[in-house]
């Protein structure tokens, strides 16, 4: 028998989903094979699962009998244990209106179980199912059991080994040092590798931010309908593919040192994500995708764009209701398993999940959206800064943007003090009839038209500030393309191209 194993609990849960096979379809149940560590209960679970999957409404004793005929094994298990008996037992001791109580004490000794089996970890410190002799201590501990969260748990756990981790490896004071440590080899390595980023979609931009730059937060806000998610889709594409079309000049263009990248979706699902990758990537109107009307030339591209896209290191995750805990894990676990170097979160805003996670761990009732956001900002930051990766997230605006003599922080929707943990903030907004009024000196020298105003009001550790990128509006292939750079009284600049060519190692 295992440790952390509550029969009793694993009892309620198997006679809840067998009674009441919706259970399966809730969202709020996730349900494991790690969750029923004896073969006999696993079996018992999974076939009452697999029947629902495969459509049966109600689920007999006859029908997981009969299910698991064609599988010996697991019969001679389900047999030996007196199954049909186990079932008619179940249906007399269901608890459904209790089914919520024991489902958290399943995930919970799972999560203890697979901490104390997988990785070995002795956790009688936090809870130990063995201690019977002391009544008093045994009550407080089942007490802190089932009122502390899944997540609490887990978190308790991490913080233990991460003070192990400070003490032992990083050391309690290593963040002091004198200030000229290691300053001639810093500058030195300046002269040979300059700080810059991984290269990003467009002509200047590269120029402008220095790239996306690791341990940095760019914060990219615009209207409604804009194009914040397809300029993202661009970086996404522009960090991980090899090649992406560019039918301005009719040739592939390489990527020399592609990078492994997620993408974080909020909104979209994933084939509205796939279908704007390939638009990118095969420089193709989205519309001749979803309709199946291509152009001469544009399918042979898609095929091509499609094998980019299965060999680039590019991930997607559906985050729609998400909490501060959620982000961090997806992260966290994108950049352990995947090595993933940049990540694109779109977009901040205030959810359910994340409402529900604060009154819980802090108490706090109530709390306004802008104070979210903000936490939501200062995560992504420090997350960027911890796992040593570049972040991009995106903002909506307020309603106060249109009359706005300026295009900065205070026209974010929901909070100015999101903007605070940037590295890189900017606003994109549609080019007005009073704005291509002001850049007629400009146009009237062979510049085309721009579609897109795009203000920088932050760039930290730039020269370049206060400054705005008028681009060309080619959604259709979730391409915004700068066209020129003035600044913010609509004075031309000069400002040259950078290429980033990024050496493999």
């Amino acid at each position: 028998m295992a440790k952390y194993v509550d029969i009793p609990a694993i009892m309620q849960v198997i006679a809840g989903v067998y009674t009441n096979n919706q259970l399966l379809d809730d969202e709020r149940y996730h349900f494991s094979e790690n969750d029923f560590p004896e073969e006999f209960h696993k079996i018992l679970f999974g076939s009452i699962y697999n029947l629902h999957q495969l459509g049966a409404t109600d689920i007999t004793p006859e029908a997981v009998d009969h299910y698991l005929q064609a599988r010996p094994k697991a019969y001679g298990v389900y047999k030996a244990n007196k199954g049909i008996e186990y079932l008619q037992r179940l249906t007399e001791i269901v608890q459904l209106s209790t089914f919520d109580y024991y489902y958290s004490r399943v995930k919970k000794m799972t999560l203890l179980r697979m901490y104390n089996q997988t990785l070995g970890m002795d956790l009688t410190w936090l809870y130990n199912p063995d201690e019977i002799l002391n009544i008093k201590k045994k009550q407080a501990q089942e007490d802190w059991f089932d009122n502390t969260s899944i997540e609490e748990m887990a978190e308790v756990i991490n913080d233990k080994i991460e003070n192990i981790r400070q003490k032992c490896v990083d050391g309690e004071l290593s963040d002091i040092t004198q200030a000229s440590a290691g300053i001639k080899d810093y500058i030195e390595d300046l002269k040979k590798n300059p700080e810059y980023g991984y290269p990003m979609f467009g002509p200047f931009v590269n120029t402008l931010f220095r790239g996306a730059r690791l341990k940095k937060l760019y914060i990219r806000s615009a209207s409604t309908g804009v194009g914040k998610t397809r300029s993202m889709i661009a970086d996404a594409c522009t960090f991980a593919c090899e090649e992406v079309y560019n039918r301005d000049r009719g040739i592939w263009e390489v990527n020399n040192c592609p990078i492994a990248t997620l993408y974080i979706t909020t909104e979209q699902e994933i084939g509205e994500v796939q279908t704007m990758l390939l638009a990118f990537v095969a420089d193709v109107d989205e519309e001749h995708i979803v309709t199946g009307k291509y152009e001469e030339g544009e399918w042979e591209r898609i095929e091509k764009a499609i094998e980019i896209v299965q060999k680039a290191k590019l991930y997607v995750k559906e985050l729609p209701d998400f909490s501060l805990q959620d982000i961090e894990n997806v992260i966290k676990r994108a950049v352990q398993e995947y090595e993933v170097k940049a990540v694109l979160h779109d977009y901040i805003h205030s959810s359910m999940k994340i409402l529900s996670e604060i009154s819980s761990k802090a108490g706090v009732k109530g709390l306004r959206e802008d104070n979210i956001l903000f936490m939501i900002s200062v995560r992504l930051k420090d997350l960027a800064n911890q796992y040593g990766i570049f972040i991009m997230t995106a903002t909506q605006l307020n309603g106060d943007y249109k009359q706005a003599k300026e295009l900065d922080q205070n026209v974010l929707r929901g909070a100015k003090a999101i903007a605070d943990k940037a590295d890189v903030g900017g606003i994109m907004v549609k080019v007005t009839k009073e704005d291509l009024e002001a850049l007629k000196p400009i146009l009237a020298k062979g510049y085309a038209a721009p579609d897109i105003k795009y203000a920088v009001y932050k760039n930290r550790g730039n020269k370049y500030k206060d400054i705005i990128v008028w681009c060309k509006d080619r959604r259709d292939t979730c391409r915004i393309i700068p066209l020129f750079v003035t600044d913010s009284s609509f004075e031309l600049l000069d400002i040259e191209d950078t290429k980033i060519i990024i050496e493999p190692r």
